[in-house]
């Protein structure tokens, strides 16, 4: 959309620099004389013209070397306007469907994915079913309430709580529709997290609370949620909440907060400006790196704990142990770069990789725990 929008604008501007060039061009070919009067204009276009008329093929030649270096010259120059009406392109001349549009973050989306597919596997290690449309559904809604958090930052005020609103009935509904009190339940503190975090009057965002509302909205509730929907059955309605569920929702949360801790790194001397006091405001961005190496080497002690006490199956450790390299990525990235703020902008979508590739293999391993059960204990 955002290229959309700078194609018009370069377009509209063609046919101006086109009039200059062809004025240019005219008073190049002019002669000095040529802002004088009127007469001497007369005069001096009689000369040229029996100029044209004695020597017509030189001249010919003359016009074609001149055009071609107006043609260069207009060329560069709208390469030249190109770059420049990029280079100049502030947050006051950028199209409010262009705000919108980068407010909508898509990588940023498997946090929705994340959790429903390890609650799914989870659950489908449990009962050995999966629903394909309530699946989909949950999807649906869950991306919604991401919108929401995303678009409630930014002045799409109506289009963020219609996202809410119709993510938290397409929850409710599925929910209804199974007769699990307990996972709506869940829902409900999940997105309570979000708005108070993100929303007035609360804000907690403002004093350093954001990634605990995190851990527990993305991990505990709405991890443990999908799993109680996705299980549900005729014969059983509500799933025990076992200790697989609870490990697997522990890491996601983990994961889920590391994107959000990494967010701030580029972005702390404006926290302060605002009054955002946010971890890395607190700690600075030295002390933040380190714990970021913590947090990674936390994240790959739990799911070995987990694999020791059983809580996991063993296919779960294998597989996310590969993703081992993508852990030391971040820790790496975020070591060497955290004080170039340039760079470090990047520093939460290695975050975002490293979510999506986790959560990946841990649902990958439960399903296969169910599915080779014979061969994994």
């Amino acid at each position: 959309m955002a290229a959309a929008f700078c194609s018009l604008h370069q377009g509209s501007s063609l046919k101006k620099l086109q009039y200059y060039h062809v004025r240019q061009s005219y008073a190049t070919r002019s002669y000095p004389g040529a802002l004088t009067s009127n007469a001497s204009k007369k005069s001096s276009l009689c000369c040229c013209t029996a100029q044209n008329f004695v020597c017509g093929s030189r001249i010919s030649r003359l016009e074609f070397k001149k055009g071609i270096q107006c043609w260069r010259a207009f060329s560069g120059s709208i390469a030249n306007y190109a770059d420049k009406s990029h280079e100049g392109e502030t947050g006051e001349d950028v199209p409010k469907a262009t705000l919108i549009w980068r407010a909508v973050k898509l990588p940023i989306y498997s946090v929705a994915l994340v959790p429903l597919t390890v609650g799914g596997a989870a659950a489908y290690l449990q009962t050995g079913m999966f629903s394909a449309r309530r699946y989909f559904s949950l999807l649906v809604s869950s991306i919604l309430i991401i919108t929401w958090l995303n678009l409630s930052r930014s002045v799409a005020f109506i289009a963020a709580y219609s996202s809410l609103l119709l993510g938290f009935a397409g929850l409710a509904w599925t929910s209804m529709g199974e007769g699990n009190i307990h996972a709506i339940l869940f829902l409900a503190c999940a997105i309570l997290c979000g708005y108070v975090y993100q929303c007035p009057p609360f804000r907690l965002s403002y004093q350093g609370l954001g990634e605990p509302l995190c851990f527990a909205a993305f991990g505990p509730f709405a991890t443990s949620a999908f799993y109680l929907l996705l299980g549900s059955t005729s014969e059983m309605s509500i799933l025990p909440l076992t200790g697989t569920i609870l490990s697997a929702s522990l890491l996601v949360g983990f994961t889920t907060t590391l994107i959000l801790f990494c967010s701030h790194f580029h972005q702390v001397e404006e926290d302060k400006a605002v009054g955002k006091f946010s971890p890395l405001v607190r700690l600075g961005t030295e002390r933040g790196s380190g714990v970021v190496k913590v947090a990674v080497a936390m994240l790959y002690s739990l799911l070995f704990a987990s694999g020791l006490s059983r809580t996991l199956p063993l296919a779960c450790i294998l597989l996310c142990s590969l993703t081992l390299p993508m852990g030391k990525l971040v820790v790496g990235f975020v070591e060497e770069n955290y004080k170039d703020k340039g760079k470090i902008f990047m520093a939460k979508y290695f975050c975002v990789r490293l979510h999506a590739l986790f959560g990946a293999a841990l649902a990958s391993g439960l399903v296969a725990a169910r599915v080779f059960q014979g061969y994994f204990p």
